[in-house]
């Protein structure tokens, strides 16, 4: 049952129609039962006090009245059309139930039971006949094993947690979607006790019929939504999710989400939750970052970033400014933003003007900004200096810190500084120091009309912003991604076949792309090699070649410093007799000869297409550095060279791509060009599902050729 609605998100392939299942207009409680904590009892009644509008059907067999509504017995004695039904009874009567609804021709169900895939082989059969009855029977399934969900701007509360109705007094809110019921209530829960609006918030489940996608489709068009909070476990259509999430950057809707797996007993614990199979998240981080999802890494950040994000939904690219009263926490912030990586820039000339002629003369106008104590005589300047330093260019968004303080202190605050932030233009929150110190209900107030995002704690303020930070530059990588996507890649014609193809014949597929290889040709036989070797000038390396040999050294397939023709021939000799003692009966395409490249830094660069998600690069230093750092990128493989240079300068050994210790820079734009050019290939030849470029060789700034690509990996795959 997919989308006929005309609306962008609604259109993309493969989205279910959810709009009877969020906006029922019909439900019927199948299990309805007198007992008021059954839940069938809590699912009426939530309805009861949300004061459901639409027909309520309840089928009980034991109860022919339950708070003044009659019971039928059976599923059969129900009216034709029923939007939605709410399947509050055990396991073992579900499929017939499913069954029934069908011959009424009902059109979704609500399953809040456990013990399906999360539960172990018998589950996952149990599972899986009930996907294919409720396929069969054309009725979309939400869950098994979730807690529903709640329609807030709509009063439709389909869960077995009671809750009151809480109308929503300001509007457009946040969305959340969960897999976990409990994360859903979690973050419903989180964002009310801020007094942010949540309208709408779904747990998803083990997703039989109805997952993620479907509900983020929906929340994308609902004009009420401004920002979709998620908690995902497993994306289970990922290139459905990533068109999803393009269309909700087009219409200016940010998506945040968690979704754990960095560890591998996250992994194995999600798999065990929901049943889901963990996927490769690494690959899924990078090409959700690359649509401008904002991912976060804890639980404090989706909350904290969400709420910033609900306010300022287009932050400006620039750096944070952080303003506070106190030397010692600005001490604190240098440090933690330091930790963070979190950009802190110097103000322009023209801005440091201006906040000297407003500050006394001992303060330093700079970032972070001491104010010193004039805020206690002058609470008023504190809200001008705010304005001031966020309208530098190079400022993106602002943390001002000060403490909560006694009742007339609040009152300034309440009276000037609050108003002043909120008619930032950028995002700019307010974090009141002491912890848990009270505050008082005038100011409560006053923050809370203004909008300004409230935080009491510095650290949690400056990892959000981060996040927020990052969400204004990946909207314009985004925006630079998809220019590149419409380019035209020339693409080689020298992967005609399947397979693992030999460095000899993935270092021609290289030139042709643009990336420099050593001289060299493949010899057949000891005269070849020589007449190779004193055509390109020796001393030469001489390595085994044939696509069942990928990892040449383990087998003596390389010799290298061969000096002269004598040293060839001998070289030639010792190589075939490495092969045959270590892989008898292989038979080699021959060997490639090629000049020594001169020293440089080693770095890696690979490709994978992954078959869910798409294709990625990676780039990293090589040699000791890969093994004892793992310090590497991966990235889309649509970026920019200007974005992949700036993602390099982001590696842990950075400095040593500048130069240390006497060493030359190297050139990271040429680099970062060769990264580029594999990440074309990748994009425009899907036959290729794998590249490694091991070791690439970088060169000082200036040199004749940057950077050269001494070994090569390529696997094609043409089905």
């Amino acid at each position: 049952m997919l989308k006929s609605s005309t609306s962008l998100a609604t259109d993309a392939e493969g989205v279910h129609d959810v709009r009877h299942i969020l906006r029922p207009r019909s439900i019927v409680i199948v299990g309805a039962s007198a007992d008021p904590r059954s839940f069938g009892g809590f699912v009426q009644g939530n309805l009861d006090r949300f004061g459901f509008q639409g027909a309520l059907h309840l089928v009980s067999r034991s109860s022919e009245v339950i708070n003044d509504r009659p019971c039928v017995k059976t599923i059969a004695e129900l009216p034709e059309g029923i939007d939605l039904a709410v399947l509050a009874i055990p396991e073992s009567g579900v499929v017939e139930a499913v069954k029934s609804l069908a011959e009424r021709k009902c059109k979704a169900a609500v399953l809040f039971a456990s013990g399906y895939s999360e539960a172990g082989v018998e589950g996952q059969q149990k599972q899986a006949e009930l996907a294919r009855t409720a396929a069969n029977a054309g009725i979309l399934l939400v869950g098994p094993n979730c807690m529903g969900f709640t329609n807030l701007a709509h009063g439709i509360p389909i869960t077995f947690e009671p809750l009151n109705a809480r109308p929503l007094e300001t509007l457009p809110g946040i969305g959340v979607i969960a897999q976990s019921g409990f994360m859903a209530a979690n973050l419903r829960d989180s964002f009310l006790g801020r007094d942010i609006p949540v309208t709408t918030v779904f747990s998803t489940g083990n997703e039989v019929s109805i997952c993620i996608e479907d509900i983020l489709a929906d929340l994308i068009d609902d004009p009420q939504t401004r920002v979709i909070t998620l908690y995902v476990e497993q994306i289970r259509r990922p290139r459905v999710f990533l068109k999803l999430a393009a269309i909700a950057r087009q219409a200016g809707k940010p998506l945040v989400l968690l979704m754990p797996g960095r560890s591998a007993r996250a992994r194995e614990a999600a798999q065990s939750h929901t049943g889901a199979l963990a996927g490769d998240h690494a690959t899924a981080m990078a090409l959700l970052q690359r649509e401008a999802v904002v991912v976060v890494d804890s639980l404090d950040e989706l909350v904290d970033t969400s709420t910033i994000l609900l306010r300022y939904p287009q932050p400006p690219v620039g750096g944070t400014a952080f303003m506070t009263g106190s030397g010692a926490m600005k001490n604190i912030a240098l440090d933690f933003a330091d930790d963070l990586q979190l950009d802190l820039p110097d103000l322009t000339d023209a801005t440091v003007v201006k906040l000297k002629s407003k500050l006394p003369e001992y303060a330093v106008a700079e970032n972070p900004l001491d104010y010193t104590t004039i805020g206690i005589r002058q609470p008023g300047l504190i809200g001008e200096l705010v304005l001031t330093m966020l309208d530098d260019d190079r400022i993106g968004n602002m943390v001002l810190a000060i403490p909560v303080g006694p009742s007339v202190a609040q009152r300034d605050k309440a009276d000037h500084i609050v108003p002043a932030i909120g008619r930032a233009h950028k995002p700019a929150v307010l974090v009141l120091t002491g912890d848990s110190s009270p505050i008082e209900d005038f100011f409560a107030e006053a923050i809370k009309a203004s909008g300004v995002p409230l935080f009491r704690s510095v650290d949690r303020a400056l990892r959000a912003l981060q996040r927020v930070a990052q969400y204004g530059e990946a909207l314009q990588r985004a925006k630079r991604s998809n220019q590149l996507r419409t380019q035209t890649v020339s693409l080689p014609k020298s992967l005609p076949a399947n397979g693992i193809y030999p460095e000899y014949r993935g270092k021609a597929w290289l030139a042709e792309v643009g990336v420099s290889v050593p001289a060299g040709a493949l010899a057949q036989t000891e005269d070849e090699a020589i007449a190779i070797a004193e055509k390109i000038g020796f001393p030469v390396v001489l390595k085994a070649q044939a696509s069942e040999l990928p990892h040449k050294s383990e087998v003596g397939g390389v010799i290298v410093n061969v000096m002269d023709a004598p040293g060839l021939r001998s070289a030639w000799q010792q190589l075939m007799a490495n092969i045959q003692q270590h892989r008898p009966g292989l038979i080699l395409d021959g060997a490639l000869v090629e000049s020594m490249g001169p020293r440089g830094l080693e770095l890696v660069v690979g490709a994978k297409r992954d078959p869910d998600w798409g294709a990625v690069v990676l780039v990293g230093l090589g040699g000791i550095w890969i093994e004892a750092l793992k310090d590497v990128r991966l990235l889309p493989a649509d970026m920019s060279v200007d974005d992949i240079a700036v993602e390099l300068q982001r590696l842990k050994a950075a400095t040593v791509l500048k130069g240390i210790r006497g060493a030359q820079a190297v050139d990271i734009y040429a680099i970062a060009s060769a990264v580029a050019k594999i990440g074309a290939q990748m994009m425009g030849n899907p036959n290729i599902i794998e590249i490694d470029v091991n070791p690439l060789i970088a060169y000082p700034i200036g040199s004749n050729t940057p950077v050269l690509a001494l070994d090569a990996l390529v696997v094609v795959n043409l089905n």
